[in-house]
């Protein structure tokens, strides 16, 4: 009996300096994308994520294109792992897109340069930001939400749902402040702003859903090769229109990465092989789902073999 697999890609944070570099020497595939990519975007991104300084990789132009490319190509040079569904945490989810083959990864590379700069610009217009807690429940967190956007001026909601007890949380600066207050009075083992301005996945991206929504909507959606999990409801979706539909409100609408795991699991998923740079997903299904195989794509054989050839040349 076949053993059912998915592939997971991260979302933002898990930039690297030199992330990537390793794939360009060592596979063809992997050079002529990094190529392609310099030539869309217009600018050698390849040498920015090669040698570029952490400040010029964090740059909004290149952050989000740099985390895409790197899990995007790590997954097309994997051959030990034939996925039977794929999903991606915020971010994540453009790279699931072109794995699935719903959409070309020429139009995933613009879909997330127009992302980040749209964003980008809201962000700057509005005095937000984001927060994460740790050790309550949604419910809890939901009531202490509810009780700051009714009792005060501020807007504060749900960002993330990254497990059982982990969530980040996005609004107003004073109300992101006030929710963590709260939080932390009632128990909970963390609860921080973050240092991140902006109020993604939440309303106030309600102008940066448009914008980029009119993008979305020029872009050609095919019917996936096998099915992804959507951030928005965290379902598996196979219907071009939905897919499309969830894309445009994934700006606005919280990440459900706890339903997305958890439906994994229902639909009969055992194996999950994250593609990135560490292992951000990993830990948070196994501290899910102890009793399933979780994996880095580089933990396989050909990228442990190919990895050694690769320190050996330098050292």
């Amino acid at each position: 009996m076949d053993r059912k697999k998915a592939l997971l890609f991260p979302g933002q944070g898990v930039q690297k300096q030199g992330m990537g570099k390793d794939l360009y020497d060592n596979f063809e595939v992997a050079k002529e994308y990094f190529e392609r990519a310099n030539e869309i975007l217009g600018w050698r991104i390849s040498d920015i994520m090669f040698y570029g300084t952490e400040i010029e990789l964090l740059e909004t132009r290149n952050t989000q294109p740099a985390v895409f490319l790197y899990s995007t190509i790590l997954a097309m040079c994997q051959e030990d792992v034939e996925p039977d569904v794929v999903a991606g945490h915020s971010l994540g989810e453009f790279s699931a897109l072109v794995r699935s083959g719903t959409i070309s990864f020429d139009s995933g590379l613009d879909l997330v340069l127009n992302r980040a700069l749209i964003a980008q610009k809201y962000c700057e217009n509005q005095s937000t930001a984001m927060g994460a807690v740790i050790g309550l429940s949604d419910e809890e967190v939901q009531l202490g939400l509810h009780k700051i956007n009714n009792e005060t001026a501020e807007k504060v909601y749900f960002a993330n749902h990254n497990g059982p007890g982990q969530v980040v949380i996005t609004g107003t600066k004073r109300g992101v402040r006030m929710a963590c207050k709260l939080f932390k009075r009632e128990g909970a083992r963390r609860a921080v702003p973050l240092p991140i301005a902006g109020s993604f996945h939440s309303p106030f991206m309600k102008d940066a859903e448009k914008e980029l929504g009119e993008i979305i909507k020029r872009t050609e959606f095919k019917e996936p090769k096998i099915p992804i999990y959507q951030c928005v409801n965290g379902s598996s979706n196979t219907s071009p229109e939905l897919i499309m539909d969830n894309l445009i409100t994934h700006i606005t609408s919280p990440v459900n990465w706890t339903k997305m795991v958890n439906s994994m699991v229902a639909d009969g998923i055992v194996e999950f092989y994250e593609s990135g740079t560490d292992e951000t997903l990993q830990k948070i299904v196994k501290r899910m789902h102890p009793e399933l195989m979780v994996k880095s794509v580089w933990d396989l054989p050909t990228f442990l073999n190919i990895n050694q050839h690769y320190l050996d040349q330098i050292y």
